[in-house]
């Protein structure tokens, strides 16, 4: 069990470590702690209470639902509540031009083409294989499906440096790296998951508090490539 001198925040994407800024600055007694591991690894750690609070952008085919039936599915009988993060594009990083013409998911085993990946229990790599399920395409098909970067700007980068012809990843990362063109595919919904029991500590009104802030909805506006109209916003809870 955590002691309750500070929160635990786990997830990649830079808003967190923005979020842990305002948080402190909010409460010089808050003591924020990050954890850079991804999406369904967070909802475990969250399981077994080695994290207070884990953001999430799994998707599911069978529902076509982001978070909310991982949240069902790993954390039995616990009672949690979703609070949205933002929204963000998701889809093809691509060399300028688009020379191998990839433009969907079938179009990454086509012969010739060499892909990126991300590591196992990103978000983005559930997402990719929740697509190969849906389509019947077997992984093995991919040229480079075991080749695994930790994050977005890696996967960018591979494809910049034409170690690989397409990665997926985010429209903000691929913005931050030269030599590399977007091909929007989803809208990806990015969500906080938290006990609700821990929604009555005063660390967790922080978080609530600075997601609702002017002042930092303006600042994620500022970076561009996020979509803040539900920031705050309970999405679910059970």
């Amino acid at each position: 069990m955590l002691e309750n001198k500070g929160v635990i925040l786990c997830g990649q994407d830079i808003v967190l470590d923005i979020l842990s800024r305002y948080l402190e600055r909010k409460n010089p007694m808050f003591r924020s702690l990050r954890s850079y591991v991804g999406s369904l690894d967070g909802l475990f750690a969250l399981y077994r209470e080695t994290v207070n609070a884990v953001a999430v952008h799994l998707w599911d085919g069978e529902t076509g639902e982001y978070n909310i039936p991982y949240v069902r599915r790993f954390l039995p009988g616990q009672r949690a509540v979703i609070v949205n993060l933002f929204y963000r594009k998701v889809g093809f990083f691509v060399a300028p031009g688009n020379p191998k013409n990839i433009i969907d998911w079938e179009d990454i085993v086509k012969p010739g083409v060499r892909f990126v990946n991300r590591e196992k229990g990103s978000g983005t790599r559930v997402l990719l294989d929740e697509k190969l399920r849906i389509l019947e395409i077997d992984s093995r098909c991919i040229e480079g499906y075991t080749n695994e970067e930790m994050s977005h700007i890696a996967v960018a980068s591979a494809v910049a440096r034409e170690l690989a012809d397409v990665g997926v990843g985010t429209e903000k990362a691929a913005l931050q790296v030269p030599e590399v063109e977007f091909i929007p595919l989803q809208k990806e919904r990015y969500d906080l998951v938290m006990y609700k029991h821990d929604l009555e500590r005063p660390h967790f009104q922080t978080i609530l508090d600075v997601l609702h802030s002017q002042e930092f909805l303006d600042e994620l506006k500022g970076l561009g490539g996020y979509d803040t109209n539900d920031t705050g916003k309970i999405i679910f809870e059970n």
